[in-house]
């Protein structure tokens, strides 16, 4: 198998759960440089990738053909441009930059170097989110004209992270963070909206970045796609409510391939690695083409976060398509500026679609 050399520019919570594992395990990376400013705490796991103390020696001295940029996203763009003016393709770790303005340089920038951006959208390889695609593209719930999809915790304590909850950091809060999921799960659906509302805040008050927000999208199609996240949300909500004119899908947030990775399991090549649903995790509600009424309880099918590096790399390898490239996931930042316009100015405003 042809070995695709691959760097980590960050070894915390991203680099050891979601990044790190994968490239390991699969056969076609070969995980050979990894950055960790003062520590060591990879050396035992991966004890055949150097240890690199800043982004920029690990540039000048490995010879990696994609660089993960895995960092806080306040340094994407300084990070990502680095790495493509040295030759390097590049993933880039959600949300993609703090504003369409700096994706849109790092775009034209890859673009003019003939190297690829891909952006590391892997909750499009949650079992959750596939079982809806499934039920949107079997078209049993007709024309949809309501979707609802939530991304709720209960974290009402500060966690310490600046980057994430300092109201003063460009970029932090829940709207970059969960709503880049969100936001890519809805387009995934159906397309670019063309107008959006938004409701972006703070529960914990003036001196944390937003914790809670909801976005309403507009579609000249008759939809209406509502995206919500909220940090006081004791108990669970269905994270999918889909709505046609010939019935209704609900589906649970119960991809539990977080929880399983940071528990330590390991992303076996090749293979189903999850543990199985002990139950069902969705409703469907529709009337079928007799004219009854079917209610189902419905099992989704177990998701895969391989599938993401898999598909980097047939895309290295055999020019397949390229995963959530970055020219897609600007639109998606468009969005996110949109939905900070509105809520600043507590008007529905329109999306910018080039």
């Amino acid at each position: 198998m042809q070995l695709v050399k691959t760097g980590l520019c960050a070894f915390g919570m991203s680099g050891k759960v979601f990044h790190a594992p994968f490239l390991k395990e699969h056969p076609g990376f070969f995980l050979s440089a990894i950055v960790e400013r003062t520590k060591n705490d990879s050396a035992e796991q991966y004890p055949d990738a150097t240890i690199y103390r800043s982004v920029e020696e690990m540039l000048e001295q490995s010879d990696v053909e994609i660089v993960v940029i895995n960092t806080p996203v306040q340094t994407h763009f300084e990070y990502a441009k680095k790495a493509l003016e040295a030759g390097k393709h590049i993933i880039v770790e959600k949300p993609f930059t703090v504003n369409a303005s700096e994706a849109q340089q790092l775009v034209d920038l890859a673009e003019d170097k003939g190297l690829f951006i891909s952006v590391y959208q892997n909750r499009r390889f949650d079992r959750d989110y596939l079982q809806v695609q499934k039920m949107i593209s079997e078209q049993k719930l007709g024309n949809i004209r309501e979707a609802e999809i939530r991304f709720d915790r209960f974290r009402t304590d500060p966690s310490g992270k600046q980057h994430k909850e300092s109201p003063e950091q460009t970029g932090s809060g829940a709207l970059h963070d969960l709503g880049a999921h969100l936001i890519d799960q809805a387009v995934q659906y159906f397309g670019m909206p063309d107008r959006i509302f938004a409701d972006v805040f703070s529960m914990k008050g003036e001196a944390y970045a937003n914790d809670y927000f909801e976005l309403i999208l507009f579609y000249s199609d008759r939809l209406r796609v509502r995206l919500k996240s909220s940090v006081f949300s004791k108990e669970a909500h269905y994270a999918y409510i889909i709505h046609g004119d010939r019935g209704s899908f609900l589906q649970e947030r119960s991809d539990d391939q977080e929880n399983e990775l940071t528990a330590g399991a390991i992303p076996e090549y090749g293979t189903l690695w999850t543990q199985p649903l002990q139950q069902a995790d969705g409703i469907l509600n529709y009337s079928s083409e007799s004219g009854t009424t079917e209610r189902l309880l419905t099992f989704s099918e177990p998701g895969n976060y391989m599938n993401y590096y898999q598909q980097i790399y047939e895309y290295m390898v055999f020019g397949y398509a390229l995963p959530s490239q970055g020219i897609e996931i600007l639109q998606n930042m468009r969005i996110i500026d949109a939905a900070l316009e509105s809520a600043r100015e507590g008007k529905i405003v329109d999306v910018v679609k080039s």
